[in-house]
């Protein structure tokens, strides 16, 4: 039995206190939060102690710790807990910055400790599907890549001024998963955006609206699309196009009930937001780390994937900037 402690009791942290929960090899022992109250209520509700997180990681009894905390204490979180011998599963980003992540992608090697980080969409069974379809060469030579990524609304503004961007926060999901299909990193990074559904996204300093090209070694391409707001749902949608066909992985609705009349025939809506629609991914990447923990086996997700994803966010960042096509070379 895996014992646990969760550092981050916030939306994402009850999310990961229930697949810890639910799995039959992970106990939660104690949660943390700077929030003392939301930190006792989780820890009550499954049978846990409300710590600090000084606390879970110096406890020699405590052997992994899922760090759910905001952005900015995910390097110093992972450091101290790989340092006191804890193997760690961690949000993304490892940081909003690169130079930082670094930093603790070293720091977390010398400790021999495993470090997984959280790209839960990998574990998502449709998409999942598509990849070893893909793998198995159902589609012959993989060669472009279509990724959608839309929220149904944007973030507060306030929000958006501590996220990192929408590369480093929101699309980095993407980049991970365009790496994980292909097989690698890309060889350059093409990012235009701009800021049209709030103005105000665009005064802090971001944007709301982007879309990136990834060019890799081979040729191959992969072209990424976000926006903040999709009124219909979250949107979110992967086409694979090979020498042999196509492969697609569409959105998970509300119900699968569609209404035909004369007037035409229409169907539910897509999935709210992440929380509903990959809500059972969480699960299955918490399965996959305990497994990977417990079998000694390589873990499915790893710190420097994480690493990898951040420069490619680092590089889109650069190119919106300059309004020119960045290397990756540049950016490692």
């Amino acid at each position: 039995m895996l014992k646990v402690g969760l550092l981050g009791a916030g939306r994402i942290g009850n999310v990961h206190a229930k697949a810890i929960t639910s799995n039959a090899g992970s106990t939660l022992v104690a949660v943390s939060d700077v929030n003392t109250d939301a930190a006792a209520k989780l820890a009550a509700q499954y049978g846990a102690e409300a710590r600090s997180s000084l606390d879970i990681i110096n406890d020699p009894a405590i052997e992994a710790v899922l760090i759910a905390t905001s952005t900015d204490t995910h390097s110093d979180l992972i450091e101290a807990a790989t340092k006191a011998g804890k193997a760690v599963l961690c949000e993304k980003p490892v940081d909003l910055s690169l130079e930082r992540a670094r930093a603790c992608q070293i720091a977390a090697a010398g400790t021999g400790k495993p470090v997984m980080i959280g790209f839960n969409r990998r574990f998502d069974p449709n998409f999942a599907a598509l990849k070893a379809a893909a793998d198995r060469g159902d589609i012959g030579k993989t060669e472009l890549l279509s990724i959608t990524s839309f929220d149904p609304a944007p973030p507060p503004v306030s929000y958006i001024k501590v996220s990192g961007g929408l590369f480093r926060d929101m699309m980095i999901h993407d980049f991970d998963m365009a790496c994980w299909i292909f097989g690698g990193a890309p060889e350059t990074v093409t990012a235009i955006g701009s800021s049209i559904v709030d103005p105000d996204i665009g005064a802090a300093g971001d944007v709301d609206t982007a879309a990136v090209t990834l060019k890799f070694a081979d040729g191959r391409i992969a072209v990424i699309k976000n926006s903040r707001r999709a009124v219909y749902g979250y949107d979110q949608r992967i086409e694979l196009l090979g020498s042999e066909g196509l492969l697609s992985a569409g959105n998970i609705l509300e119900n699968t009930v569609t209404k035909s009349t004369r007037a035409g025939v229409t169907g539910a809506k897509p999935e709210f937001f992440f929380l509903e629609r990959y809500m059972r991914a969480y699960s299955i990447e918490w399965n996959a780390f305990v497994e990977a923990i417990t079998s000694g086996s390589a873990l499915p997700v790893s710190l420097d994937d994480g690493v990898n994803a951040l420069a490619v966010a680092e590089a889109a960042t650069r190119s919106l900037a300059t309004g020119q096509s960045v290397s990756l070379a540049e950016i490692r």
